[in-house]
């Protein structure tokens, strides 16, 4: 079982191939957006990768990040456990002004 350690949070252990979104919100209880309900088109669940292989951006996240210019990060909606990782929360419920966090995402991408 990968290892997941959240800045500020602590790690703690995900299933292999589960998306990370889903991992930082069930096992971290970590309040990341996820306003698109994990479609990844909206960028609000935004991390940084501090240490770990998360694998090529598939062609979705991709264009959403370009689009918006983004780079440095990655989208945890797209992203599967396969690896330890080590990583930063960039957007939170906390502060954003949104009354909740977004759709529960599908455990699987689609």
């Amino acid at each position: 079982m990968p290892t997941i350690d959240v800045e500020g949070v602590g790690e703690f252990e995900v299933a292999a191939g589960k998306r990370l979104v889903l991992a930082l919100v069930d096992e971290a209880n970590v309040d990341q957006l996820h306003a698109c309900g994990g479609n990844g088109k909206c960028t609000t669940c935004q991390v940084e990768i501090l240490d770990g292989d998360v694998g090529e951006m598939n062609s979705r996240e991709q264009e959403t990040l370009t689009e918006r210019e983004l780079s440095g990060v990655r989208l945890s909606c797209q992203v599967l456990c396969n690896s330890d990782l080590r990583v930063r929360v960039l957007k939170r419920l906390e502060g954003s002004g949104r009354a909740d966090a977004g759709a529960r995402p599908a455990n699987d991408i689609s």
